[in-house]
């Protein structure tokens, strides 16, 4: 999780300097993360959302910090506060776009984290549920390196457990690479990140 953190901060450093108080904004609150203030980029964040209520961008870095921090904690405590939150950020802007497929990676990254966190509670819990998003959001966005990628991610960490053959999900690990190579970002501040993980994620398929 934390490769995602440096491809998020290693990307905001490349942007030219941000012309919008809403870029300068987005700018500073994922440089924040990048310096390990999830909290303050967090804040940051929760009022850019209050005030630029047509973009979904705000609430669903709020989701993705608050993701991505609960994946690095076993403190009960402190999953559930960071999993709700990130909840009620895929929430808000679910309820205006059901078919976003950024936001649906997000809903099913979110379901995993709780079942990483307890897996004999919340794996017939959510377990489907994730697979399901995955599966939805592969027909919508085919070709979108973050749905390819975290779905076979995800089937892999079921497949090891249940100790059944990886390859077809590698082998969409390494198309994931090749979306990525080519993806293009509608905006300065879309989800861009993931390559990094997909390439290591291959190297333990023993890709190369």
């Amino acid at each position: 999780m934390k490769t995602i953190i440096t491809a998020v901060a290693f990307f905001i450093t490349s942007l030219l300097v941000a012309q919008t108080q809403f870029e300068q904004g987005m700018g500073n609150a994922l440089k924040m993360w990048g310096e390990g203030k999830s909290a303050e980029a967090t804040a940051l964040l929760e009022r850019i959302a209050l005030a630029e209520k047509g973009s979904w961008l705000p609430n669903y870095y709020i989701g993705l910090i608050a993701t991505t921090d609960a994946f690095q904690t076993k403190d009960k405590e402190k999953i559930t506060a960071l999993l709700t939150k990130a909840q009620q950020a895929v929430d808000i802007e679910t309820a205006k776009d059901e078919k976003n497929p950024e936001l649906m990676v997000l809903q099913a990254m979110i379901y995993t984290a709780w079942i990483v966190y307890d897996p004999m509670t919340n794996g017939m819990k959510y377990g489907a549920k994730a697979q399901a998003i995955y599966e939805k959001a592969l027909i919508i966005a085919p070709n979108n390196p973050r749905v390819v990628f975290c779905k076979a991610e995800y089937e892999i960490g079921g497949a090891k457990f249940w100790k059944q053959d990886t390859t077809p999900m590698c082998e969409q690990v390494r198309k994931s690479i090749e979306l990525f190579d080519s993806f293009k970002p509608e905006s300065a501040f879309y989800p861009n990140w993931g390559k990094d993980r997909a390439e290591a994620t291959l190297k333990t398929c023993g890709g190369k």
